[in-house]
């Protein structure tokens, strides 16, 4: 045979797509996984045409889901981000729009289930990225992850059944603490002082103010996919916070690993209109933000970086903190995050010195496409 087939399942979920794994139906040998993986996605076209991704960030994933390996998991899971045009596999952030299709993996594959006729199910999910718990509650109907709702969430255009996202404490899953380098650091970048700040809740996040890049609150909101020099800048700015964060040991090392850190610009509310055409009033958002994914700008806003712009918001001395006027309400406030194509509210309860995050939750959709064998070609 030409090709070889593996169990497949694709599901949406939030405003991403990809492809999911039972951990038992893949070989073991990570060169053989990575080849299913990229193969899968197509990794090597800038379409993906040859495979199920779309050429964008959030449709070029993969998730591959087990059996728990701590104490109060109902399963394991492992997210890889699939490189866009070159062949990159990356396991070292994870996709928070994806943990709602986790919940409802996990129970339309058996992974938990339940005697009784329940409206919902909750599954804790340990993601092995940045090994840390998340609770779902997943809608079901007939003991299977319900799909149909009347829960409308920005970037969708049909509503669909809610799942409540929590990320149990969610701060240094990465790099040991929320504030690496504190709530704000000035890097020096060809003799220029440009304020940032570090947040590791999720995802690492490097977080700019629209100003100190020269742009102003409205440029957000305007086509900036093709300013191609901005988008080199905020590169440079991403790979020298990689080192100097930790994560990575040198700027080519951080340029060959562009999944994380993520990189945001962000701005005090302004009224604008969505790429859908809606149009969003400053009183109806706490901060506005665009963020880049794999070196491009993302259309809405990734999951991971609402719920870690979300609790940034909140946590005092932070740019994006400097942004919102929003204040905290016993330990516990939604933040209204404005992006490119809507409004995301973001649940954040902080610790008792408001300090630092306890956890942060989103509701979001989710949807099973299709299952059946993914065809990879042999060697």
């Amino acid at each position: 045979m030409s090709q070889f087939s593996v169990p497949c399942v694709v599901y949406r979920g939030g405003t991403s797509r990809g492809l999911f794994f039972n951990e038992s139906d893949l070989p073991k040998e990570s060169t053989c996984r990575e080849k299913i993986f990229l193969d899968g996605i197509d990794a090597y076209n800038l379409s993906q045409v040859n495979g199920l991704g779309s050429g964008t960030s959030h449709t070029s994933k993969v998730v591959v889901i087990g059996p728990p390996s701590v104490e109060g998991a109902d399963v394991d899971y492992t997210f890889y981000q699939i490189g866009i045009g070159e062949k990159v596999v990356d396991a070292k952030g994870t996709c928070g729009n994806l943990m709602a299709a986790v919940g409802a993996y996990a129970v339309d594959e058996g992974f938990v289930s339940s005697d009784t006729v329940e409206e919902s199910m909750i599954v804790y999910a340990f993601n092995t990225n940045i090994q840390k718990m998340i609770r779902l509650i997943v809608p079901t109907v007939d003991g299977k992850a319900k799909v149909s709702g009347t829960y409308q969430m920005a970037g969708l255009q049909l509503p669909g059944a809610k799942y409540a996202v929590d990320i149990l404490s969610p701060g240094g899953g990465k790099l040991g603490s929320t504030f690496p380098l504190g709530p704000k650091f000035e890097l020096s970048l060809k003799e220029k002082q440009i304020p940032v700040s570090v947040v590791d809740i999720v995802n690492p996040f490097v977080y700019l103010s629209a100003e100190s890049l020269g742009l102003s609150e409205s440029d957000l909101f305007t086509d900036l996919s093709s300013d191609e020099a901005l988008l080199n800048q905020l590169e440079s700015i991403r790979c020298e916070m990689s080192v100097h964060m930790g994560l990575t040991n040198s700027i080519e090392e951080a340029a060959a690993a562009p999944a994380i850190p993520k990189i945001a610009i962000v701005s005090e509310p302004i009224d604008y209109i969505t790429t859908s055409g809606t149009a969003i009033k400053k009183e109806e958002v706490d901060i506005v933000a665009k963020m880049v994914s794999m070196g491009r700008f993302h259309r809405t806003f990734a999951g991971s970086g609402l719920y870690n712009l979300a609790a940034a918001a909140l946590l005092p001395g932070t740019i994006p903190n400097r942004c919102t006027n929003r204040e905290l309400v016993d330990d516990k406030s939604i933040v209204r995050i404005g992006h490119p194509d809507g409004i995301a509210e973001v649940r954040v309860g902080l610790t008792k010195n408001q300090r630092d995050v306890d956890y942060v939750g989103l509701d979001r959709t989710a949807r099973r496409v299709m299952k059946g064998e993914l065809y990879i070609p042999h060697e």
